[in-house]
């Protein structure tokens, strides 16, 4: 994490979740990896993120549980902290403060109280020099805790995580580097190391990527180069240590991992494979195939019923006993390079981009989740090294999001190159682009550069491409097939050049009345409407790279870049050069709901972002060294909700937030503390299920039954109404043994009853004042009856006094009556039960 005064520039969606091995806890329910700076929580049944673990400052590179408590875990950090969460609840419990970079964290319950780290070496100027170091976390109280006593173990290590490893009972750890194997005996306090040569007689490389130890027997797993899996024994004696080859995969071996009972060994690789192999019974071994592209980790529930992968293409695979698969999580598909640039669906306001070959991913920036893969050039992908396929250079969205415009290109070695122009309409009923129009070589040449017309009420769709050729192509729809539906009715209704030069770029005003094409170092201005040259810009010798125009009260401006370092602002209005100012801009792009725009200038090491109003040539907002290396893809995704930003600074991040991508593939965005406190809070307010998919019915269903339990709460009456009581018939209903209950017949109208809650107070009330004034008509018709009669006088008995036989009120009278209604059913149940 960057800061910039109160802005920092944070990992925020789509970071890896494949770089490190997956956690799974002893009740299988959640799997636990390293999401960038966060520490993720996933349901192992509904896929969704039931928490997210943030306060990391930098890259997380361990995840671990503790082994005193299944409820807690640890994650390591390259911001020299090792944290203690409570992931159940998405509670920070503790910081260890270690002073140095942490790279891999590892634990044994045999070793209470001490963990092992690798860090780097202190006082060596050579970065790639790691070492093992045991450390001890002090009780304290205090929520920050240093811990800086470090004891070397091993020296000269490697970072990667899966090369180190416990062996049985934590009598001894195992770490691989190159080709040599080193074992620290703890009870001996002596380290042996075993060396193989580079290539052995067939060709293969030797060279160890990885280690497993296994968990009941004194034996090591090796993975190697060559795709050979080597186990080891007697590793206890310098002499008289031997191993036996397995070989299966054909390259190298990435991730070895044993099950908890030790009697299987699980492997990947490049093959997209998970091999099973029988411990002591090597030749048997089962697969599970096609799981989709290169495995880079195996895990194993603690219970054994679980595997996880993790695999090049950032998902995590969740495998029930190597049967088959259960969960799938898909993270952000970083591929080798972007082709297509950073874009953002009109529709679903999801992150659009390259994803698996073929295809386009939309990827959700408010989840953090992948929303659907849309497969555009629908060829069966060949996984064969050198082999030319069809790749997506370019994508493009109308305003509204009803039409969306691919190239895919192929470059053959001796041919010329094959290119496709597709247009995709959207379906309403499957929520989702299908394909609309084909068109097979558009031009002549590559595509430079596509854009439709931004007017959203235009009568017409309108897509500009130009190209190589020296000609920009305008392809129409007229708004009379949309309605009629007749299938592809894209059609070229313009082809444009200007003095023989190769167009570079071009872009559309806000209200769609003019189009800038870039041809070379000349900018041209079109009327859409007429197809009419209105202008021509000129400009020093360098091609144009980028152009923008304003927005809002800035539509007059057009922004433009040049390959000669120079950023320059033309007036619209006069045909005149209003400002420039030497730059060295990389990428330049609009903020569509604001007047900003944002420019990222490559320096020596790093680059740097300007943000600025086309009206003004000060920027509004500068930071300096957001990331290393040079940024080539950036968008602007619009927010849901506006951001209340007092500070002048961070005032540009109210309406939009801005995204990019670094040399590293990783997904940046820029952010303020008060946007942190704020989703950090609500994510502590926030608790999901975790056997409930995460959805927006759910959170809305779920908001509305806290309504309603706190509305049933508010009219609960000062004591409490007592259960029905049914229920006791209802629980010896259920306990009950099923071969001692009587007919079912005979209990059907009792258990029916006992269903029945008594009713509410209100009821209740109404119901005592129907039979109040029932009992006063009563009243009042007995005493109008008893008017016109005389009292006939009775003889009294001697042994009775006069007041024995006093007649009862009318109060007694209705208390009566009131007695006499009521209904003791319920007695005979609870004696019949």
């Amino acid at each position: 994490m960057v800061e910039h005064g109160d802005i920092r520039v944070v990992h925020r969606g789509g970071s890896k979740i494949n770089s490190r091995q997956p956690v799974v806890t002893n009740d299988s329910r959640f799997l636990l990896c390293a999401s960038g700076e966060r520490v993720k929580v996933f349901s192992t049944s509904t896929e969704e993120c039931v928490h997210d673990l943030r306060g990391h400052t930098d890259l997380v590179t361990g995840v671990l549980l503790r082994p005193t408590n299944h409820l807690q875990v640890y994650s390591c950090s390259l911001d020299g902290t090792v944290r203690l969460w409570d992931f159940t609840d998405g509670i920070l419990i503790k910081t260890f403060d270690i002073g140095y970079p942490v790279y891999a964290i590892y634990a044994s319950p045999d070793h209470e109280g001490v963990f092992f780290i690798v860090t780097l070496t202190p006082g060596d100027k050579r970065s790639e020099l790691f070492q093992l170091v045991a450390v001890h976390f002090p009780q304290s109280g205090d929520q920050l805790v240093e811990a800086r006593e470090l004891s070397a173990v091993l020296s000269d290590v490697s970072s990667n995580p899966a090369a180190t490893g416990f062996g049985r009972g934590g009598q001894y750890i195992a770490s691989v580097k190159g080709l040599h194997l080193v074992v620290y005996f703890f009870k001996k306090q002596k380290s042996y190391r075993f060396s193989l040569k580079e290539d052995n007689k067939k060709g293969g490389k030797n060279t160890l990527v990885c280690i497993a130890c296994h968990p009941k027997d004194d034996c090591i797993a090796t993975g190697h180069e060559d795709g050979k899996i080597r186990l080891w024994r007697n590793f206890n004696q310098k002499k008289e240590y031997t191993y036996t080859t397995m070989h299966w995969h054909h390259n190298a071996v990435s991730s070895l991992c044993f099950t908890p009972e030790g009697t299987n060994l699980l492997s990947g690789g490049v093959e997209s494979v998970l091999v099973q192999w029988r411990y002591k019974q090597e030749s048997e071994r089962d697969f599970l195939p096609r799981l989709g592209s290169a495995i880079t980790h195996i895990a194993v529930s603690p219970d054994g019923t679980l595997f996880c992968t993790s695999h090049s293409d950032n998902k995590i695979m969740i495998i029930q006993s190597c049967v088959q698969v259960s969960a799938v999580i898909q993270g952000l598909v970083n591929g080798e390079s972007v082709l297509t640039d950073l874009l953002v669906d009109p529709r679903s306001k999801s992150l659009v981009l390259n994803g698996k070959p073929g295809h386009l991913q939309f990827y959700s920036l408010h989840r953090d989740k992948l929303l659907y893969n849309l497969d555009i050039v629908q060829h069966e992908y060949i996984h064969e090294l050198g082999l030319q396929q069809f790749e997506v250079v370019s994508v493009a969205f109308d305003a509204p999001g009803n039409w969306m415009a691919t190239v895919e290109e192929r470059k053959p070695k001796v041919a010329e190159p094959e290119i496709n122009l597709k247009l995709w309409a959207f379906d309403e009923q499957t929520q989702s682009f299908v394909l609309n129009t084909t068109v097979s070589a558009p031009h002549e040449a590559r595509i430079t550069a596509m854009c439709f017309s931004l007017a959203a009420d235009s009568q017409t769709s309108v897509l500009v491409s130009t190209s190589a050729d020296g000609h920009f192509k305008a392809w129409q729809l007229p708004r009379a097939a949309c309605a009629e539906d007749e299938g592809p009715s894209w059609s070229c209704d313009f082809v444009g050049d200007y003095r023989g030069l190769a167009p570079e770029c071009c872009c559309f005003s806000a209200d769609g009345s003019l189009l800038a094409v870039s041809f070379q170092e000349v900018v041209t201005v079109w009327s859409p409407a007429s197809w009419e040259l209105l202008t021509t810009l000129s400009q020093p010798p360098k091609a144009i790279r980028d152009l923008c125009f304003g927005q809002l009260s800035c539509s007059k401006y057009l922004m433009g870049t040049t390959g000669s370092g120079l950023l320059c602002c033309w007036n619209l209005l006069t045909c005149s050069l209003e400002w420039s100012t030497s730059m060295d801009v990389s990428l330049l792009l609009s903020d569509p709901l604001t007047e900003n725009m944002a420019a990222f200038c490559c320096g020596a090491e790093s680059t740097d972002l300007f943000i600025f109003k086309p009206s003004e040539p000060r920027p509004l907002a500068s930071l300096k060294a957001v990331c290393s290396g040079k940024v080539t893809h950036a968008v602007f995704s619009p927010r849901d909700e506006m951001l209340e930003s007092c500070e002048e600074s961070s005032q540009w991040l109210n309406r939009s937030q801005l995204y990019f991508l670094t040399q590293y593939m990783d997904l940046m965005t820029f952010t303020t503390k008060a946007e942190e406190e704020r989703q950090a809070a609500y994510s502590k307010r926030l608790f999901i299920d975790d056997s409930v998919a995460m959805t927006p019915f759910y959170l809305l269903l779920g908001k509305h039954r806290e309504q309603e339990n706190q509305d049933s709460l508010s009219r609960l009456p000062d004591e409490t109404t007592p259960l029905p009581r049914g229920s006791v018939a209802i629980k010896e209903l259920l306990q009950t043994p099923a071969h001692v209950l009587p007919s079912t017949s005979y209990l059907c109208s009792m258990f029916i009853r006992s269903l029945l809650v008594s009713v509410t107070d209100g009821s209740e009330e109404s119901k005592h004042a129907e039979e109040e004034m029932e009992s006063k008509k009563e009243e009042e018709d007995s005493e109008g009856e008893m008017e016109p009669r005389t009292p006939r006088p009775e003889p009294v008995s001697p042994g009775l006094r006069p007041a024995d036989s006093a007649p009862l009120t009318k109060a007694q009278l209705r208390e009566l009556r009131r007695v006499k209604k009521l209904d003791y059913g319920w007695l005979t149940d609870l004696l019949l039960s």
